[in-house]
């Protein structure tokens, strides 16, 4: 094969030469701007890493945990800016603009897409790791917790205040409270005391401008669009001031097994007349995942019954035989304990000091390192046929490290208006499913078999779960039900996984973001638009 006439080399490698001129020209000219911005402080030159720094991998992967973005063709940052001042902050957003970078915000790196931490175009990330003072008010029973602060951070500072002190968040320890709160955030306290959004107070917020705002300045709009319409669309969260709710000194929990050899699928069944309609005390979900039978070695599936109550083990026993008698409830299954350890219970640590709470790059055996996440919301009784056709995927091969959850809605959830927060999943609801499709490191390669097991038990479950539109929990995030142009996003393009995420309160969202931020510098896939 003849080598091109040098005619044509010449625009080609100069074409090539201004490309990677024009990529590196706003990376080291943000630089330079983050530097003028901090007065030549050497103090922000030690927050920021950049792809030439030593540490910069170890500081991008300490707080990533779905695997599935980490490997060698996922888009990386050029900058992750640590910032340990406000001012940091307010710099890494007047160069970003200036310069044309998008900013990620991340705070515990749980974002099941990896939006917190992944782009498709220039950009940095701001990460909040440094930012976590947590401050108990034992007396007004308040909080004000910092966006960096994992769940379980702020659970320890509770429980070292007060046994009888809770807060209704999350049940996973490592998950950052900024991008929890920012979705509405549900937990093992929601039905008692509603989603983590309902029990935010005030919130300090940076908007693009660089301005300070709290609850009063921002306005309600804009307080009532960051308690669940999600994180990197307004401004970054950088504290919240937090309702704290009363819990006994002892609550009970109990995990109860049942195989489809032991009818799982009948109880299962009864379970969804029965769970929505427990006294607002009890949490009621249900785990299945695979198994291979003692029998004769061939998967079955193992359906566990789970409940948190708020009251002691004879109560519970007493309200089990009353409401679900068929499930054979003993005391021996039952285990009194504080709402601190139920957090350990409930994230599969055992034998551990609650110190591990603070651990903020502990992984329960629960986690598997690379998954797919999918969420679903159930408002008539799926036949045991149904039930039956969804357990019949788990003994698939490649639902190996896979588990589907169901979490039983009702108590408080009934009483509080779709319309208090962005989060809607309320009344009608009799529980929401999540689909946690995982797969272990040696079998990355084989990723998309697993991708592909996730859609298709999605599309099976149609029928079966809400419809117009078919509802999904913002915090699962999901990419498969729409995303936007990260360059430019319409109303008409959004609207169809806003409506998913957050009903008509889509519509607000919208209205408060082309208040707070009208040129969209906040913004990632699934981020809420300016009508403009």
């Amino acid at each position: 094969m003849k080598s091109p006439p040098f005619s044509m080399l010449v625009p080609l490698l100069m074409a090539a030469l201004f490309s990677f001129s024009w990529a590196a020209l706003p990376h080291e000219n943000f630089l330079h701007c983050l530097s003028l911005r901090s007065n030549g402080s050497s103090s922000i030159s030690n927050l920021i890493f950049t792809r030439r720094n030593s540490s910069y991998e170890s500081v991008l992967e300490s707080r990533l945990w779905n695997l599935r973005f980490n490997s060698t063709d996922t888009p990386k940052p050029l900058v992750i800016v640590t910032p340990t001042q406000i001012s940091h902050i307010q710099a890494t957003i007047y160069c970003s603009r200036k310069h044309g970078l998008q900013t990620r915000i991340r705070s515990g790196g749980h974002d099941y897409e990896g939006l917190s931490f992944v782009a498709r175009v220039p950009f940095v990330i701001i990460d909040l790791f440094n930012f976590r003072s947590v401050d108990i008010d034992v007396e007004n029973r308040v909080a004000w917790v910092q966006s960096g602060a994992i769940l379980g951070e702020f659970y320890y500072r509770i429980a070292e205040k007060s046994t009888t002190l809770a807060f209704p968040g999350g049940v996973f320890h490592s998950i950052g409270v900024g991008g929890y709160i920012s979705g509405g955030g549900f937990g093992l306290l929601f039905r008692k005391h509603g989603t983590a959004g309902d029990n935010v107070l005030d919130a300090q917020l940076i908007d693009v401008n660089g301005r300070i705002l709290d609850r009063k300045s921002m306005g309600e709009d804009l307080f009532w669009a960051i308690r669940g319409g999600g994180g990197g669309s307004f401004g970054i969260v950088l504290a919240w001031k937090l309702r704290l709710v009363p819990v006994p000194a002892n609550v009970t929990v109990f995990t109860v097994g049942r195989t489809l050899e032991q009818n799982a699928t009948e109880l299962v069944h009864r379970w969804q007349y029965i769970a929505p309609n427990l006294p607002d005390d009890v949490y009621a979900s249900i785990q299945f995942r695979a198994m291979n039978s003692t029998q004769d070695g061939r998967k079955t599936v193992v359906a566990d019954f789970i409940a948190f109550f708020l009251g002691t083990t004879d109560e519970l026993l007493s309200l089990m035989e009353q409401r679900f008698p068929e499930l054979g409830l003993t005391k021996q299954d039952c285990t009194e304990m504080s709402w601190i350890e139920s957090i350990l219970y409930n994230n599969g640590i055992r034998n551990q000091p609650l110190e591990i709470l603070l651990n903020r790059t502990y992984r329960s055996p629960v986690n598997v390192p690379y998954y797919k996440i999918k969420s679903d919301y159930v408002k008539e009784p799926i036949s045991e046929i149904g039930l039956n056709g969804l357990l019949s995927r788990l003994t698939d091969e490649v639902a190996t490290s896979t588990v589907i959850l169901f979490f039983a809605y009702g108590g408080i959830m009934d009483r509080i208006s779709e319309h208090a927060t962005p989060f809607p999943h309320r009344a009608g609801n009799l529980y929401k499913i999540c689909y946690n499709t995982g797969w272990l490191a040696e079998d990355n390669v084989n990723s998309q078999k697993y991708l592909d097991w996730a859609r298709t038990t999605y599309s099976y479950m149609s029928p079966f779960v809400s419809k117009y539109p078919r509802e999904a929990y913002l915090n699962y995030r999901d990419l498969d039900i729409g995303s936007n142009n990260i360059h430019y996003t319409s109303y008409e393009q959004a609207h169809i996984w806003g409506r998913k995420y957050f009903k008509d309160n889509f519509d607000r969202l919208v209205h408060a973001k082309t208040k707070i931020d009208p040129q969209n510098f906040f913004r990632h896939e699934q981020s809420i638009p300016p009508l403009i």
